[in-house]
């Protein structure tokens, strides 16, 4: 299968016979688990016993061969198989009169390369650009343009050749409101860039939820550790949010919209992300038609809801509807200072996760327990998954109620359900949302002054960076309080904020400042964000985003599913793009 290869063990020694058991090098403090009993040899080399096993390729393993009889250890091997690769581990004696034992690895026959469908995809969509890039300098030509007039509509060609290959110009921005007298010159001032990193994100995303190829640095880390590449992109949406809500409530309040009918809208958008969550994109899967008695009360959507509810309405509270700078004392904090009840509000919230976290007494579990359970911790605390955070949610919402297949099922063996998206862990997605605010303000404060809106992007980056190091230690498992998606860890919040604003920093750069790109195609998504992912959850399981294979254990015909999936979700948002279809709620 994928991410598997085939170890056949071969036993040259006499009686007794031998235990193989092996330990994943992505397992932090995981007891070695059983793979095979290897029965002796009967004393011959053609008689010699062998076991059969299927290991895991995607990270190293550490092999351990013990005597079934006293159990000591006879060889112990660290070795990072390949993908479908065919090894022999043959265990023989070197020296009769003592004993000695060897354990030889041998390749059989020799992994595939796994990685070359991932090649190809990206020959094929630069090329796909470069025909893009080839049209549009044509079309700048003036006989190639009058011969376009000729052959086509003029009114539809004089779309074309003004869209840039779909992107925005001037007089089609749009705002927020999709309703036609939204088109007008006020929206001018929409920042495409927020827009592309929204749809970057929400893309990604995508790609990553259809199933990424099926590779293994497409889904999620187990537990603590790196970053990897799908487990920002939460992160990021939530970041993003928190940037278009600083711009969105000013531009209602500067429009003269009350904070009453503000404060309305808020609540009508969360009520509706939360149930939507709640009723169309409910993942507990496994379990039967969707019924009380196994709804996922907490989800992806449910926590977009409760994030922007709160953070906007910290911001509404103390936003001002007229424009200008305020007069600080320190005019390098002016897009701080005057916020300052909101950052006490954030830095009680904080103080309240790492209480909740680190002195709340859960049954049989140490105090403070950050860990997976299950195996890991030497399999001291196998029903401790999350801590205290798993400990709120199965209290408040029940064990089923909650989402049953975490991540650390399949690396750590865990048993207990445990919500990547749970409560406790909600306090830091505001934390993040906030620090999106504050990105928002930043545009807010310093309009229209790019190196000021660059410089303070790179500050709050770099102060970020330094928090992240100080809490992780600029370790994976040996911080204060390591990086780790599934608890929503204050370290994974700075730092995956870190990123995202060297992520807008550089789309800034680029679409709003030199206005070296249009956004395309990503722009087109973020301006439809919420359609296309309720979309691409609802339709995951129909055609055409997805069909039968030929080889279900193929990555490269997964990956050709997958991103021809994601491809469609483009094309879908850029159509509706040019029909000016826009679904917010």
């Amino acid at each position: 299968r994928m991410d598997q290869a085939l170890l056949l063990v071969r036993n040259e020694l006499p009686a007794p016979g031998l235990r193989l058991a092996a330990r994943s090098g992505s397992c932090h403090q995981c007891l070695y688990q059983f793979l095979a009993f290897v029965p002796p040899s009967g004393g011959s080399l053609r008689e010699a016993g062998t076991a059969s096993v299927m290991v895991d390729t995607p990270h190293p393993l550490t092999l351990l061969l013990n005597s079934s009889a006293a159990d000591t250890q006879l060889c112990k091997i660290e070795y990072h198989f390949g993908e479908f690769g065919n090894y022999s581990l043959v265990v023989k004696t070197l020296n009769a009169s003592t004993k000695t034992v060897s354990c030889d690895l041998i390749v059989n026959e020799g992994p595939i390369n796994s990685y070359l469908p991932i090649l190809f995809a990206f020959l094929v969509y630069m090329g796909i650009l470069a025909v893009l890039i080839t049209v549009r300098l044509f079309m700048k030509i003036d006989p190639v343009r009058n011969w376009v007039y000729k052959k086509l509509n003029p009114r539809e060609t004089d779309r074309l050749i003004n869209s840039e290959l779909g992107s925005p110009n001037t007089t089609d921005s749009i705002n927020c409101d999709p309703a036609p007298h939204s088109w007008s010159t006020t929206s001018r001032q929409r920042l495409h860039s927020l827009d592309t990193f929204r749809g970057l994100s929400l893309v990604i995303m995508v790609f990553v939820n259809y199933g990424g190829g099926k590779y293994w640095f497409f889904k999620h880390e187990s537990w603590n550790g790196k970053l990897p590449f799908p487990s920002a992109l939460f992160t990021r949406f939530v970041f993003i949010m928190g940037t278009s809500i600083a711009l969105s409530l000013s531009s209602m309040l500067r429009w003269g919209s009350s904070k009453w009918k503000v404060l309305r809208k808020i609540l009508w958008r969360s009520f509706l992300l939360i149930l939507l969550g709640i009723i169309v994109v409910n993942p507990n899967y496994c379990l039967g038609p969707l019924s009380w008695d196994n709804l996922r009360i907490p989800g992806v959507l449910q926590r977009l809801g409760f994030t922007y509810l709160v953070v906007a309405a910290l911001e509404l509270l103390f936003t001002r509807a007229e424009s200008g700078t305020w007069e600080a004392p320190y005019p390098a904090l002016q897009d701080i200072l005057p916020y300052w009840p909101q950052w006490i509000f954030i830095l009680m919230l904080e103080v309240v996760w790492l209480c909740l976290t680190f002195l709340l007494p859960v049954p049989d579990c140490p105090r403070g327990y950050l860990g997976p359970g299950g195996i890991g911790d030497f399999g001291n605390y196998p029903n401790c998954t999350g801590g205290a955070a798993g400990y709120i949610d199965r209290l408040l919402l029940g064990e089923k109620h909650i989402y049953q297949h975490p991540s650390s099922s399949v690396t750590y063996q865990t048993t207990m359900p445990y919500d990547p998206e749970g409560i406790l862990g909600t306090i830091n997605s505001i934390v993040m949302a906030f620090l999106g605010l504050q990105a928002g303000k930043i545009t807010l404060f310093y309009k229209d002054q790019h190196k000021q809106i660059m410089s303070r992007f790179v500050i709050w980056s770099i102060v970020m960076g330094i928090i992240s190091a100080i809490l992780t230690k600029c370790s994976k498992e040996e911080g204060f309080i390591p990086i780790n998606k599934n608890l929503w860890s204050i370290s994974y919040v700075t730092t995956t904020a870190c990123f995202a604003f060297i992520l807008l920093l550089l789309i800034y750069y680029l679409v709003d400042v030199k206005k070296l790109w249009s956004g395309a195609p990503f722009f087109y998504p973020g301006m439809n964000s919420i359609l296309v992912y309720i979309g691409h959850e609802v339709f995951e399981n129909y055609f055409p985003f997805k069909w039968k294979m030929q080889d279900s254990q193929s990555h490269a015909e997964h990956l050709t599913q997958n991103l021809t999936a994601t491809t469609l979700w483009v094309i879908i948002s850029y159509v509706l793009y040019r029909r000016r279809i826009f679904w917010k709620i």
